[in-house]
């Protein structure tokens, strides 16, 4: 197996490759690459390498920036020493994601879960699609919204996001509350809005409600599975989700789901 380094500290990349030679001897180290720029530049000359090792900050900026020029199809094991970045979105969809100092048993079960994915297909043959995830963890596929403009009558306010405890629709109005117990018209719908929201702070329990996670006060059990939310004072509201979405719902509030 060839295998390209794509990380800007030469000691951490010492270590690797050492790591890799303990583990693996027979496979080939094409080399170390420092920066986004470079690594582009290296692709367009070279052929593709079995394997890549990917720092996700590099020199020059995120290597996923090289996942927007380059099409990479490989299998690609992420390295960083930012845990904030240790999302379930890498577990998901690439071989693995290993934080530093890296850890040999931990570098060991990364090429067993490789060879365990790849066992009934060429290497080359990666099923990730590299530039969506690159698009979903550089926030570049839809943004999510900080502040909203409300008008009431000649007046304009700009309200963060965080300060609404629910949206929802009533006699064809879409209403954010807030919780501070205000009530305001906007034009955004309930369907646009569930697109830009943070789906681990927001949940859409009905057709015409999304809450927010932190205005729940109490819950109780209702008709048909459905659950009866109660938002916290000095908010006098409660809302019923619906069947249709209590399941999800039960889910989002055990962390199973990010949002729906």
């Amino acid at each position: 197996m060839e295998i390209l380094i794509v990380e800007d500290e030469q000691a951490v990349a010492k270590r690797l490759i050492k790591l890799i030679s303990d583990l693996e001897p027979e496979f080939n180290i094409l080399g170390v690459i420092d920066s986004v720029e470079e690594a582009v530049q290296w692709f367009a000359v070279n052929p593709s390498p079995d394997l890549l090792f990917m720092d996700i900050h590099l020199a020059d900026g995120l290597s996923f920036e090289i996942f927007e020029k380059v099409n990479i199809s490989i299998p690609v094991i992420f390295t960083t020493a930012y845990d904030s970045y240790a999302i379930q979105a890498f577990k998901v969809n690439s071989v693995d994601y290993l934080l530093k100092p890296i850890n040999k048993e931990e570098l060991r079960r990364a090429f067993a879960k490789l060879r365990q994915i790849h066992s009934s297909a060429p290497m080359a043959e990666a099923s990730v699609d590299y530039q969506k995830l690159a698009a979903i963890i550089t926030g570049r596929q839809n943004p999510l919204q900080t502040r909203i403009l409300v008008r009431f009558g000649q007046k304009f306010k700009s309200i963060e996001i965080k300060d609404v405890a629910c949206f929802y629709t009533e006699n064809k109005t879409v209403y954010l509350h807030t919780f501070a117990n205000d009530r305001y018209p906007i034009d955004d719908r309930l369907d646009s809005l569930e697109e830009v929201l943070d789906k681990a702070k927001y949940f859409r329990i009905n057709r015409s409600t999304i809450i927010n996670f932190d205005a729940i006060d109490e819950m109780e059990a209702y008709t048909k599975s459905r659950v009866h939310i109660t938002l916290k004072k000095p908010l006098d509201i409660s809302f019923v989700s619906s069947t249709e979405r209590s399941g999800d719902f039960k889910d989002w509030l055990s962390g199973k789901k990010t949002g729906g």
